[in-house]
């Protein structure tokens, strides 16, 4: 029954009468703000306050762990610890996590400080690591269901299938399995399943059930196709964001040779401060010397003067008093040090520039702070070895060769390289058209009930019956083109990575420069340092000689006390002279090695992943077990783009303690021995980076460690 128009808007103005009359009732009213005074307990005077975290694992070091530091006050009561270069460096490198200076680094940016963690986080890193790439083509599965009641009134009937008034039960379930390939190309298995109740007189069942599988399928034919870009970019279409795998491996290279770095660097500051306490101790020894020497001489004129005689005046007695009083001051430096920088990295060169200004104690303790050991135990470390005197000589050509080489400067840099080229290369595929081909084909099944036990009367008793008949099916196959016209993005991207790609390469020229000139002052240093060890060794002879020769002059009347007191000061400087030469020396040689990239061959220390634990093992042998031949092989046996051009040999990792027990693998399984013979990148080496070739093996794709120790 219809209702008449004109009741319709006497109605509507009869309600908005009442509307008006009730808003001129009840007025406008203001009031004024009350101020309300709330006590501390409502409200905080302040929102940010200094507080402690409540951490789960307590890390702060135990008061007791570390004894009180040795001082000037214990001199005498002293307990030596022996050590050799050697076995420093073994305690500092099994110690170690953090790759620890001596400029405070790991205080003023923590996060600067490298660690040996570094190759870890990178390669596990959820938005650029290997296998946060490798996830992108990853199978991903979603699903669900919606419900609906639906009770509404329709102005036309032909909407609601022959009524105005529709009310309707209604539910979707989806069910969706999408995979992207290494090629590009998009493959999808969708399911839906529809139920649909309503009371439309053209209906042919008062409910009903419909349930559609489908494959669908989208392949690129320009942008986007081929394994090589999908290796590079990943699944982006935007110019300029790629994060394919092949970038996230460059990336894991870049952060081993950051650690290969920071070993380096660290190891070089370990001697580094060996030499510095080894010196500490020779330069007080000498101080020592001339301090008893002044004080005997002292005693001489103090008994001359309390006896009155010739050659005891006061003047003389001051004199030899103030000598003795110098060189106390002198041994007491020595002994104790001034907190002034030692010998460290990047402090004039490379791999330090030797200063020798820190006393013994202070020596001692920079020491124990990089071999990660207690500041102070009760004990005071004196290397025990001698620095090394034998002339070297370094053949120029062989020097640069293996500084071009080995340094982990230039590896990572080429490494830059490399990905600038990726980049590039990526990056140009943008500027093809998007060329699409979209396949889908679907089964179509509807009844009144979903499923019948009884398998019903057909054809429309149930969905599923229907789906199986297989009488309803569709299919669908077309084309997409998208073209942005004049690809003003793509060529930008291009430009910025050809820009980026001239930058690193003028960068690792310019690195090339640095090291030779670095390698020219490190070859001239070692000559100039053997020639001082040769020249401080004559003038420490003839010191001892003059001072002698001053001596029994003075016995014998015939030279004045100024001379004596000259020559303990000469003979003190040149046995110091003597001794900082001969570490000026070995420190010489050791950059050189620092320089040319091979410090840590040199010291036979190794690289090399840690070893994983035995239920990893275990896990891969039972999936290479369970593995049975494919029926089709999609490994790419044509070669792709090279990001590897060799490996440098490393220690390989001591295996598991825990042993495998035996395990017979299927005859299918071993269909690929020989090949993957060849192509499985050994778990000891460090690929090296290849910026000239363009085709090689795709075993240089494969993740590196995520985790790295030290053998030594």
């Amino acid at each position: 029954m219809s209702e008449a128009p004109g009741r319709g808007g006497s109605r509507f103005a009869l309600i908005l009468a009442l509307t008006l009359a009730a808003a001129v009732v009840v007025g406008c009213r203001t009031d004024k703000p009350r101020l309300h005074l709330y006590r501390h307990a409502d409200c905080t005077a302040t929102s940010i306050e200094i507080e402690y975290p409540d951490l789960d694992a307590c890390t702060d070091v135990a008061p007791q762990e570390t004894a009180p530091p040795l001082t000037i006050q214990q001199y005498g009561q002293l307990d030596y610890w022996d050590l050799r270069l050697e076995e420093v460096l073994q305690t500092a490198l099994t110690n170690s996590k953090v790759l620890n200076d001596l400029g405070g680094t790991v205080i003023r940016a923590p996060d600067a400080t490298p660690t040996t963690y570094g190759p870890a986080l990178q390669e596990t890193d959820p938005r650029y690591g290997v296998e946060a790439a490798l996830s992108a083509f990853d199978a991903q599965f979603s699903t669900s269901a919606f419900f609906e009641k639906n009770d509404r009134t329709l102005n036309n009937q032909f909407f609601g299938g022959g009524t105005r008034l529709l009310v309707q039960d209604a539910a979707v379930f989806q069910t969706q399995l999408t995979k992207r390939t290494a090629f590009g190309s998009e493959l999808t298995l969708r399911k839906y399943v529809e139920y649909d109740s309503n009371n439309a007189p053209g209906n042919a069942f008062p409910s009903v059930w419909n349930v559609n599988p489908e494959i669908e399928m989208r392949v690129p034919l320009l942008q986007g196709s081929g394994a090589e870009f999908n290796r590079i970019a990943g699944p982006s279409e935007t110019p300029g964001l790629l994060s394919g795998v092949l970038l996230a491996r460059v990336n894991t290279d870049i952060s081993v040779a950051d650690l290969q770095m920071a070993v380096r660097d660290y190891v070089s500051n370990v001697e580094n401060a060996y030499w510095d306490l080894y010196y500490a101790y020779r330069d007080l020894d000498s101080k020592i010397v001339a301090r008893d020497a002044a004080l005997e001489t002292w005693r001489r004129i103090r008994a001359l003067h309390e006896a009155n005689r010739r050659g005891g005046e006061a003047e003389k007695e001051a004199q030899a008093r103030e000598q003795y009083f110098r060189f106390e001051e002198d041994v007491q430096d020595a002994l104790t040090g001034r907190i002034v920088d030692g010998t460290q990295t990047d402090n004039g060169s490379r791999a330090g520039t030797f200063r020798g200004t820190g006393g013994v104690q202070v020596a001692e303790r920079r020491l124990r702070l990089l071999m990660g050991i207690p500041i102070s135990d009760g004990r005071l470390i004196r290397p025990s070895d001698e620095p090394n005197v034998v002339p070297t000589r370094f053949d120029w050509n062989q020097v640069v060769a293996d500084a071009l080489s080995e340094r982990a400067e230039l590896r990572q840099q080429r490494w830059r390289i490399k990905m600038r080229q990726l980049e590039l290369k990526a990056n140009r595929n943008f500027l093809l058209p998007d060329l699409d081909v979209v396949g889908r084909y679907r089964w179509r099944g509807m009844g009144q009930t979903l499923i019948d036990p009884e398998w019903g009367q057909p054809p429309f008793d149930n969905a599923y019956q229907t789906l199986m008949s297989g009488d309803f099916q569709e299919w669908q196959l077309g084309v997409e083109l998208t073209v942005p016209i004049g690809h003003r993005r793509a060529y930008v991207a291009v430009r910025n990575s050809q820009l980026n790609l001239a930058r690193e390469q003028s960068i690792l020229k310019e690195q090339q420069r640095v090291i030779l000139h670095d390698l020219s002052n490190g070859i001239a240093e070692v000559d100039r340092a053997e020639a001082s060890v040769r020249t401080t060794y004559n003038r420490r002879v003839a010191a001892a000689q003059q001072l002698a020769a001053v001596e029994a002059a003075y016995d014998a009347d015939k030279a004045p006390l100024d001379l004596v007191l000259e020559a303990q000061r000469r003979r003190a400087d040149a046995e110091s002279s003597h001794h900082r030469a001969r570490v000026e020396y070995a420190l010489a040689v050791k950059n050189v090695h620092y320089d040319k990239g091979t410090l840590l061959d040199y010291y036979r220390i190794y690289m090399a992943e840690g070893a994983w634990p035995a239920a990893a093992y275990h896990d891969a042998a039972e999936r290479r077990a369970l593995q049975v031949r494919p029926c089709i092989d999609y490994r790419l046996h044509r070669p792709l783009t090279v990001a590897s051009l060799g490996q440098q040999a490393v220690m390989p990792a001591q295996p598991a303690v825990e042993s495998l027990p035996p395990v017979d693998l299927p005859p299918d399984a071993a269909y690929d021995r020989s090949a993957a013979a060849g192509s499985r990148l050994h778990p000891g080496v460090i690929p090296l980076p290849d910026v000239r070739s363009a085709v090689a093996s795709p075993v240089s794709f494969q993740a590196s460690p995520a985790a790295a120790n030290y053998v030594r």
